[in-house]
């Protein structure tokens, strides 16, 4: 009897050491650590890694360094006071590994595999094409691609992946806010839409459909597109402004196109009133490097976040404390000329309740604690907003306010004006 039962607890103890080796195994182990839990690639008991590729160079390298720097100086800051502690109990240091893309999605596809076995999650990364193209390679990898800089509907819709998750809202939401603006404005008025011929563009012209959808004062005049690599979209300005519209919808990513559009409408002798996406509406890096846009009537956008250029937030604490974190732990000296650099400060504040809410080292754990935050208002975010991760199909931030540019910044524009 008695060699039976030690036979018996030696089977248990083996059958437990192999399921312990199993576990190690599997899809995102790295070893086991002090709690007998494998944790993912990346992370430690002391430091975490997570991944960027984005644009830092090239026609997009304004907004992309941008979403590199915030994220760098939010953790920066949180690691010269000592870290994030996380749900586990342990004090971790988060490092940050960036890769240049320039705007390629071959080059954004090779960073992936560049960083996927060394890095905990990748995030923050800027532009559709480029995070689609290694979007089903992450899936496949199981490694989180989260609050990536992507308005794509494909990115938050956990039916198809429960591995993506966007931060800003989604293009069909810019647009729609924007239609339906108009739409309400009681005065007729004719519409010129120019579009990128990808998800991009295709999405924020079916927001603004949708958004004008049923109004009988709305006409879109003519609609063209353009593809991103092209130098110049003269020929398209020309035509538009041939039908005399006097609202032209300019569904464009790529800063130098925004700013020669600018230009090209004055010289046409055509003003209209513009509607430009968020990642495309900065003063600092394209309004006030145009012609006098004073001419136009009104040129809108939308936003979620305090405009950190703006002197209406000059003594708010908020930016204050980001300024002074972009200078000290990004190498940052100036006042960002885009948004990315104020929502990559979000995407660290988010990314932190996430740890915060982590009871194991591993990428599952991670989406489920990321997949939980509601009403959480990070730093920066106007009133009326706040990050949400727990409605399917939508971004971490879903909810947008059109403002309309007043020669300085940008303010929120309730009625058409």
């Amino acid at each position: 009897m008695r060699t039976r039962t030690r036979n018996a607890i030696g089977v248990v103890a083996l059958a437990s050491a192999v399921a312990l080796i199993l576990a190690g195994c599997s899809r995102g182990g790295g070893g086991t650590s002090s709690d007998s839990v494998a944790p993912s690639p990346g992370i430690t008991e002391t430091a975490i890694t997570l991944g960027i590729t984005t644009p830092m160079s090239g026609t997009t390298a304004g907004p992309g360094t941008c979403t590199v720097a915030g994220v760098t100086a939010y953790f920066g800051a949180k690691n010269a006071a000592g870290g994030v502690k996380f749900g586990d109990g342990k004090t971790r240091k988060v490092e940050i590994k960036p890769l240049d893309d320039g705007y390629d999605p071959q080059k954004a596809k090779a960073n992936y595999d560049q960083l996927k076995d060394s890095v905990f999650a990748m995030t923050a990364g800027l532009g559709t094409p480029t995070n689609r193209a290694w979007r089903e390679a992450a899936i496949s990898d199981g490694v989180p691609q989260v609050l990536v800089m992507t308005g794509d509907p494909i990115f938050s819709d956990q039916k198809q992946s429960p591995w993506q998750l966007g931060f800003v809202p989604i293009y069909q939401n810019e647009g729609e806010a924007f239609g339906t603006l108009l739409a309400t404005s009681g005065s007729e008025h004719k519409v010129a839409v120019l579009y990128q011929n990808d998800d991009y563009g295709k999405g924020y012209v079916e927001g603004f459909k949708k958004g004008i959808e049923g109004a009988s004062n709305i006409t879109i005049a003519e609609e063209l597109s353009y593809e991103a690599t092209d130098a110049s979209v003269d020929g398209q300005l020309t035509q538009l402004a041939a039908t005399g519209a006097d609202v032209f919808f300019n569904a464009m990513s790529i800063t130098p196109l925004v700013i020669s559009s600018l230009n090209k409408a004055q010289s046409l002798g055509w003003t209209p009133n513009w509607f430009l996406p968020s990642n495309t509406s900065s003063p600092g890096g394209i309004l006030q490097k145009a012609n006098d846009v004073s001419v136009y009537p009104g040129i809108y956008s939308v936003a979620f976040t305090k405009a950190v250029q703006s002197p209406a937030f000059a003594d708010d604490e908020d930016v204050k404390t980001f300024l002074s974190d972009l200078k000290a732990y990004a190498d940052y000296p100036d006042t960002p000329a885009f948004p990315h650099c104020a929502w990559s400060y979000q995407v660290g504040a988010t990314l932190e309740q996430a740890f915060e809410k982590m009871t194991s080292p591993t990428r599952d754990d991670f989406m489920k604690a990321l997949r939980s935050i509601s009403d959480f208002s990070a730093p920066l975010m106007l009133e009326g907003t706040a990050v949400d991760t727990t409605a399917d199909g939508q971004p971490a931030v879903s909810t947008v306010f059109v403002q309309k540019y007043n020669g300085k910044g940008y303010a929120t524009a309730t009625s058409w004006e």
